[in-house]
Protein backbone atom coordinates (compact mmCIF):
# COMPACT_ATOMS: atom_id res chain seq x y z
CA UNK A 1 0.00 0.00 0.00
CA UNK A 2 2.84 2.43 0.91
CA UNK A 3 4.19 1.59 -2.70
CA UNK A 4 1.31 2.11 -4.23
CA UNK A 5 0.61 5.45 -2.64
CA UNK A 6 4.59 6.57 -3.06
CA UNK A 7 4.07 5.62 -7.27
CA UNK A 8 1.02 8.06 -6.79
CA UNK A 9 2.71 11.00 -5.84
CA UNK A 10 5.33 10.30 -7.87
CA UNK A 11 3.10 10.66 -10.72
CA UNK A 12 2.02 13.71 -9.72
CA UNK A 13 4.70 15.38 -8.69
CA UNK A 14 6.34 14.77 -12.44
CA UNK A 15 3.23 15.53 -14.20
CA UNK A 16 3.50 18.84 -12.33
CA UNK A 17 7.63 19.19 -12.81
CA UNK A 18 6.95 18.34 -16.61
CA UNK A 19 4.46 21.63 -16.80
CA UNK A 20 6.88 24.10 -15.58
CA UNK A 21 10.30 22.57 -17.08
CA UNK A 22 8.32 22.51 -21.23
CA UNK A 23 8.62 26.14 -21.08
CA UNK A 24 6.53 27.73 -18.66
CA UNK A 25 8.25 30.88 -18.48
CA UNK A 26 8.89 31.42 -14.66
CA UNK A 27 12.71 30.38 -14.82
CA UNK A 28 12.14 26.80 -13.86
CA UNK A 29 13.26 25.97 -17.36
CA UNK A 30 16.76 26.92 -17.38
CA UNK A 31 17.76 24.00 -14.95
CA UNK A 32 16.88 20.79 -17.27
CA UNK A 33 18.79 23.03 -20.02
CA UNK A 34 21.89 23.57 -17.71
CA UNK A 35 22.21 20.22 -16.73
CA UNK A 36 21.69 18.62 -20.37
CA UNK A 37 24.67 20.43 -21.29
CA UNK A 38 27.11 19.14 -19.03
CA UNK A 39 27.61 15.84 -18.73
CA UNK A 40 27.01 13.92 -14.98
CA UNK A 41 30.84 12.77 -14.49
CA UNK A 42 33.31 13.15 -16.57
CA UNK A 43 34.88 9.50 -15.42
CA UNK A 44 31.28 7.86 -16.48
CA UNK A 45 29.46 7.22 -19.58
CA UNK A 46 26.29 8.44 -19.66
CA UNK A 47 24.72 5.30 -19.47
CA UNK A 48 26.78 4.20 -16.42
CA UNK A 49 25.89 7.39 -14.93
CA UNK A 50 22.54 6.57 -15.04
CA UNK A 51 23.15 3.18 -13.69
CA UNK A 52 24.23 4.76 -10.74
CA UNK A 53 22.23 7.16 -10.23
CA UNK A 54 19.24 4.62 -10.34
CA UNK A 55 21.47 2.12 -7.87
CA UNK A 56 21.59 5.44 -5.66
CA UNK A 57 17.72 5.67 -6.00
CA UNK A 58 17.21 2.16 -5.05
CA UNK A 59 19.60 2.78 -1.41
CA UNK A 60 17.96 5.97 -0.58
CA UNK A 61 14.63 4.55 -0.97
CA UNK A 62 15.68 2.01 0.93
CA UNK A 63 16.33 4.15 3.83
CA UNK A 64 13.28 6.61 3.05
CA UNK A 65 10.38 4.78 1.67
CA UNK A 66 8.85 8.32 1.34
CA UNK A 67 11.18 10.27 -0.58
CA UNK A 68 9.77 12.35 -3.95
CA UNK A 69 10.75 11.97 -7.13
CA UNK A 70 11.71 15.77 -6.43
CA UNK A 71 14.32 14.58 -4.06
CA UNK A 72 17.18 12.86 -6.06
CA UNK A 73 20.20 11.77 -5.03
CA UNK A 74 23.80 13.73 -5.57
CA UNK A 75 24.52 10.57 -7.75
CA UNK A 76 21.81 11.63 -10.20
CA UNK A 77 23.33 15.13 -11.04
CA UNK A 78 24.23 16.47 -13.87
CA UNK A 79 21.76 14.26 -15.67
CA UNK A 80 18.45 15.11 -17.62
CA UNK A 81 15.71 15.64 -15.64
CA UNK A 82 13.88 14.29 -18.96
CA UNK A 83 14.19 10.75 -17.70
CA UNK A 84 13.61 11.72 -13.70
CA UNK A 85 10.54 9.90 -13.48
CA UNK A 86 12.13 6.79 -14.95
CA UNK A 87 15.14 6.62 -12.70
CA UNK A 88 13.07 7.19 -9.86
CA UNK A 89 10.83 4.34 -10.83
CA UNK A 90 13.55 1.93 -12.06
CA UNK A 91 15.23 2.88 -8.46
CA UNK A 92 12.01 1.82 -7.01
CA UNK A 93 11.54 -1.59 -8.77
CA UNK A 94 15.43 -2.27 -7.65
CA UNK A 95 13.85 -1.60 -3.87
CA UNK A 96 11.10 -4.11 -4.39
CA UNK A 97 13.12 -6.39 -5.85
CA UNK A 98 15.54 -6.27 -3.06
CA UNK A 99 12.71 -5.84 -0.44
CA UNK A 100 11.39 -9.13 -2.10
CA UNK A 101 14.97 -11.24 -2.22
Amino acid sequence: MAAAAALLLAVLAAGCSNGDGDGGGDGKESKPSASASRPASPSLSQTEAREACVDAWADALLEDPELGVDQEPAECAGLSADDRLDRYMEGLQQRNEINRG
